[in-house]
């Protein structure tokens, strides 16, 4: 007979799943090996709980598919209790199996309450208790993470997986709960309004965010871009999304260029499309000018504290663009143009030119400016390879590459975890296995990337080749620099310059320094990285003089000040 562990394995694939990222432990092991010896099944076995969702999370990012995170009961379960809110925060899907402590057993060491740590922190958790139902939770958790976009854990009592399963019943996936309602229009009387505001502009920005993606609305948004005479940007998790328009300003909120912040600031209207007009992208404290309208399926009127926008237009996304495209023809006249005098070829030229931050710094001798490290990266690396970001100090200017497009750059930041990029990376290197293996590039800074320095033996063995830039700053970058700004002895955030390329060497990896003088030798060094087989780290030595614009915009406002 088959065990309920093995029907579950199958139940997962049926749903979709073609990898899972796992810890064994009692609770997880039978369903983890069961899973492993399906066809078509890409296992990955980390060394880290935490990285199980992480890796997960980036996978979901990269591919729009669900992977399935694997730990045990317990020990196992706490470890996740990072990387689940990072999920959540970026409403990316996905479906975590979890052991539970034997049900029938009087005493288990391992034994929690786990439901509690799990929608504490925002994801959903359901307790698999009864072995009649079992195929009916894997439905329910499968139907909450596509629909409701968050994560779910299913917890299931490790003696009950291995009861023996007695239906005879063919496995029913998810989609019959799945609503076919077909995409949301928008209300005549709202897109008029839009529309007459549109229309009387001077200085229109319309900005996109993974809505825009998710409705296919890429090519629309730039037509009413071009429509309405707006510039373009787009939020940080789909930054590139217009790298290929003349327009586009970049990212908005924390991570402005210097030109986009400029930009903003004059803004009399903003157009924010399928993205949430968080506290960071906009807030209210960032283009302060303009009439802000949001175009989303699900607006909120209170976001992070405060008002998202003036106006709301309920609607999918393509289906509001293309709308008010036509708006604007009907009012104005086809190819009329509106009132927007924002765009020149002066300011094409300046987007095109122009660095995202030229404050001069005075950098000590034997190091590199960051920004001069990640030009140099940018002009060696290809267009077409995937970039993956870390979070932290360093995260800025990795996010001002240019020329990328959105679904080869992966940075998942909502929940501010430093400590993610490396377990990112290996998501999206196992996404790419199929015919990109090795065009990866992780750039991370060195407190980040010690977190979950024992995933480089993951990597090799799994032989999930990638390059890692380590910028290192020799400590924590956002720390020191606040802890300078307020006269406070700042030696408790740096921690020597760790030597990287010799670690890489002790797992089996190569491993390079790059210095001041060293940045001529990227190309060669590029080069050589890709003619061979394995992952390698370049240990790249940067100034701890050079601050962010993030981190100058924080000091300026007051730490933490919202």
């Amino acid at each position: 007979m088959t065990k309920i562990y093995e029907a579950l394995a199958e139940a997962f694939v049926a749903e979709g799943v073609d990898t899972q990222f796992a810890l064994m432990g009692d609770g997880n092991m039978h369903w983890s090996t069961a899973m492993a010896a399906l066809p078509g099944i890409q296992t990955i076995h980390v060394r880290h709980e935490h990285c199980t969702v992480a890796a997960a999370t980036a996978y979901t990012a990269a591919t729009g598919k669900i992977a399935t995170a694997s730990v045990t009961c317990g020990p196992g379960l706490t470890q996740l209790m990072t990387a689940l809110p990072a999920a959540v925060r970026a409403r990316l899907p996905m479906v975590v199996f979890a052991g539970e402590a034997p049900i029938g057993a009087k005493f288990y060491t391992q034994h929690i309450d786990q439901a509690p740590l799990v929608t504490g922190t925002g994801a959903h958790y359901i307790a698999a208790h009864s072995v009649p139902r079992m195929m009916d939770y894997v439905r329910e958790a499968f139907h909450v993470a596509k629909y409701e976009r968050r994560p779910v854990v299913l917890g299931i009592p490790y003696d009950l997986q291995k009861v023996e399963h007695t239906s005879n019943e063919p496995y029913q996936t998810s989609a019959m709960y799945y609503p076919k309602s077909g995409r949301a229009y928008p209300d005549p009387a709202m897109v008029a309004d839009v529309v007459e505001r549109l229309a009387k502009a001077k200085r229109p920005i319309i900005i996109g965010g993974r809505g825009v993606a998710y409705a296919g609305a890429r090519e629309a948004v730039m037509k009413l871009a071009d429509r309405s005479g707006a510039l373009l940007a787009n939020t940080l998790p789909m930054r590139g999304l217009f790298h290929d328009h003349e327009f586009n300003v970049g990212i908005p909120g924390s991570y402005f260029t210097a030109l986009g912040k400029e930009m903003f600031e004059a803004a009399d209207v903003v157009v924010a499309v399928g993205c949430s007009l968080s506290y960071y992208v906009g807030g209210g404290h960032y283009f302060t000018k303009a009439c802000t309208i949001q175009l989303d399926d699900a607006p909120r009127g209170l976001r992070d504290g405060q008002k998202a926008a003036d106006i709301y237009l309920k609607c999918d996304a393509l289906v509001g663009v293309e709308a008010l495209s036509a708006g604007l023809d009907k009012k104005l006249g086809a190819g009329k143009p509106t009132s927007a005098a924002i765009r020149s070829k002066e300011l094409a030229h300046r987007i095109a030119t122009e660095p995202a931050d030229a404050m001069p710094f005075e950098i000590e001798p034997g190091l590199l400016d960051p920004r001069d490290a990640i030009s140099a990266l940018d002009a060696a690396i290809p267009k077409d390879w995937d970039i993956v970001g870390g979070t932290g100090h360093q995260a800025f200017w990795l996010a001002q590459m240019r020329g990328r497009p959105a679904d080869r750059f992966t940075t998942i930041r909502e929940f501010g975890a430093v400590g993610n990029g490396l377990s990112y990376a290996m998501g999206v290197a196992a996404a790419r296995r199929q015919g990109r293996d090795g065009k990866l590039v992780l750039i991370e800074g060195d407190g980040g990337f010690l977190f979950h320095i024992q995933e480089l033996e993951t990597i090799k063995r799994h032989g999930l080749r990638m390059l890692i830039c380590v910028m290192n700053d020799a400590g924590y970058g956002s720390e020191f620099h606040k802890l300078r700004a307020d006269n406070v002895d700042d030696s408790q955030a740096i921690f020597g310059r760790p030597k990287f390329e010799e670690i890489a060497k002790g797992f089996g990896l190569r491993g390079h320094e790059i210095r001041e003088g060293d940045l001529a030798k990227i190309p060669k060094l590029f080069a050589d990285f890709c003619a061979q087989g394995e992952s390698e780290i370049w240990n790249i030595q940067i100034s701890d003089k050079v601050t962010a614009p993030i981190i100058r915009q924080t000091i300026k406002r007051g730490h933490g000040k919202m």
